[in-house]
């Protein structure tokens, strides 16, 4: 039953396709692994090889309040999906409301998908502060946020220190301590990229999950919407997803024996 979120304070971090890789590579560590997309985006689906012409989702669903197993996709790699589903900003803007007036049109659902004691859940989340975010934290086992090695990045630290990016007043101070921080796309050959990642490090401290070193193959991999793991098992990327995964696996109780096949899968 872990839930971890994928979060960052800004766009365009690599979250999603750390995401996506992150739970092909729990997945191949023997854990059952649920993935699934509540950024509007849509785009988790596409590290997994869904066509881009397949618009259904999960999130798009929910005002109907639908059964989530029948909306849950088995993908090549394992890893179980919840696709987002395709919507416009008018339809975003509208789900945001429904959340906002009606909570448990998602925290339901999720409680009872968390209620599989075997099964490790994945949750790609919206850029910065948002409703999503906000109902999930509270039944997160981990909040794992994504910053670049770079300069804007070591800047948000703070954020991450007040738990100011999980947004205002108590709910958010309780919840930083579960908070995580991978570090993307690191340029040890850059020293712009080295000092940030080294500045971030040494102030997180053990918060740091760990670090991915910038790889074409990992521009590649989504370009085949193939997983890294699976594209490219030898690059230094992979092997730091490979260790991240670890360090997640280390911080959550261990999955139940024996290994269990997945419910009702699409």
């Amino acid at each position: 039953m872990p839930l971890i979120c994928f979060a960052s304070p800004k766009g365009g971090v690599g979250k999603t396709t750390l995401a996506a890789n992150i739970a092909d590579a729990l997945r191949r560590d023997g854990r059952r692994v649920l993935a699934m997309d509540f950024d509007p985006q849509n785009t988790l689906r596409l590290h997994f090889g869904v066509p881009l012409n397949d618009h259904a989702g999960f999130l798009t669903e929910l005002p109907k309040r639908p059964d989530w197993r029948a909306l849950t996709r088995q993908t090549a790699s394992g890893v179980m999906l919840l696709p987002h589903g395709a919507i416009d900003i008018r339809g975003a803007l509208g789900l945001s409301s429904a959340l906002e007036r009606d909570p448990e049109l998602l925290t339901a659902p999720m409680r009872a998908i968390l209620s599989d004691p075997g099964l490790l859940v994945v949750a790609d989340t919206p850029p910065g502060p948002s409703h999503a975010l906000n109902l999930l934290a509270p039944m997160a086992s981990m909040v794992c946020t994504v910053l670049l090695a770079d300069a804007t990045s070591a800047a948000l630290v703070p954020e991450i220190d007040t738990g100011r990016f999980l947004g205002s007043g108590t709910m958010a101070a309780l919840f930083a301590g579960r908070l995580r921080v991978v570090l993307n796309q690191v340029d040890p050959g850059a020293r712009l990229s080295r000092a940030a990642a080294e500045t971030v490090a040494r102030h997180l401290g053990p918060r740091l999950l760990g670090a991915v070193c910038r790889d074409e193959n990992v521009a590649e991999a989504l370009a085949c919407q193939r997983l890294i793991l699976d594209l490219a098992p030898q690059s230094r990327a992979a092997e730091d997803l490979r260790e991240i995964a670890r360090g997640i696996q280390a911080a959550l109780p261990a999955a139940p024996e024996p290994f269990q096949a997945g419910w009702g899968a699409r």
